[in-house]
């Protein structure tokens, strides 16, 4: 079996010092390709470079946590790389890009307008993005409805009816560590009663860790860590295939397949192969 994680943060810091171990660990557990965003204009390079020595993807964006730090010649930055990466067959989204509702202070009004360019670079480059979905599903949507492009909406924790409104857009939705927790009801419920093209697997790593991988604030205040990895992802697959009731190799090929879906040259990537430059 093979598995894609379609949303990686191989570039933290917290990878710093065993980032080709932990490559490594993935291919081992049958991860064989990760998807790894940027999260601001500082990180592009490095998310690229990443992807290239170590064959994976990676998208380009600014995340609604970093803008407010950015600046507008980020955009313009942003708009360069999407054009000199064009021809990049491991360039395969924008992303990580959104909004974010559930932190307080953030000024919203430029999230907005960062958010709102960079669907409007997306759908010139003629690519899909990846979302951040917190607490902003309708706020998203509203803006989707207006510039219309596919991808992903990462660790999606909206209601039914918000599920339902993405889907009708053609994207698909992401799962991962928050999934194996049993009082996350509905995430839970999303993936186990969504249409089974609906779903894509991924870590959030170093994020996002699964239960197995919590640790309390106070084991966090005595120095514990829980740094999640892509290694992960057959484990927290193997959540999904108990809510569904499938089979680990069904699991593998329908979240495969899902993820080819909504990043085409995801998909072409993993058919051609191509030489690195």
């Amino acid at each position: 079996m093979s598995w894609i994680d379609t949303h990686c943060h191989l570039d933290a810091p917290e990878f710093d010092l065993d980032r080709t171990a932990v490559v490594q660990r993935a291919r081992a557990a049958g991860v064989t390709q990760l998807v790894l965003p940027a999260v601001d204009a500082a990180h592009f390079g490095a998310v690229r470079r990443l992807a290239h020595e170590h064959g994976l993807a990676y998208a380009l964006g600014i995340h609604p946590l970093c803008v407010d730090r950015a600046l507008p010649a980020d955009l313009q930055n942003l708009r360069q790389a999407l054009h000199e990466h064009r021809d990049d067959p491991r360039l395969v989204a924008v992303g990580e890009i959104g909004l974010d509702h559930f932190i307080p202070g953030l000024d919203q009004t430029k999230a907005e307008h960062f958010y709102v360019e960079q669907l409007k670079l997306a759908r010139a480059a003629g690519l899909p993005v990846i979302l951040h979905v917190r607490r902003s599903a309708d706020s998203l949507l509203k803006h989707l409805r207006r510039i219309p492009v596919c991808g992903i909406a990462h660790a999606f924790n909206g209601s039914l009816q918000q599920a339902q409104a993405f889907l009708d857009l053609g994207f698909k939705l992401g799962f991962g560590g928050a999934m194996s927790f049993e009082r996350a009801l509905q995430i839970r419920r999303l993936a186990q009663s969504l249409p089974m093209n609906a779903i894509v697997l991924e870590t959030d790593a170093p994020d996002i860790p699964p239960h197995w991988l919590y640790r309390t604030a106070a084991q966090r205040a005595a120095g514990a860590t829980s740094r999640n990895e892509p290694s992960e992802l057959p484990r927290i697959a193997d959540t999904l295939a108990g809510l569904r009731a499938w089979t680990p190799e069904q699991t593998a090929q329908v979240s495969t397949d899902n993820a080819r879906a909504a990043l085409p040259r995801l998909a072409a990537l993993m058919d051609h192969a191509p030489a690195e430059p």
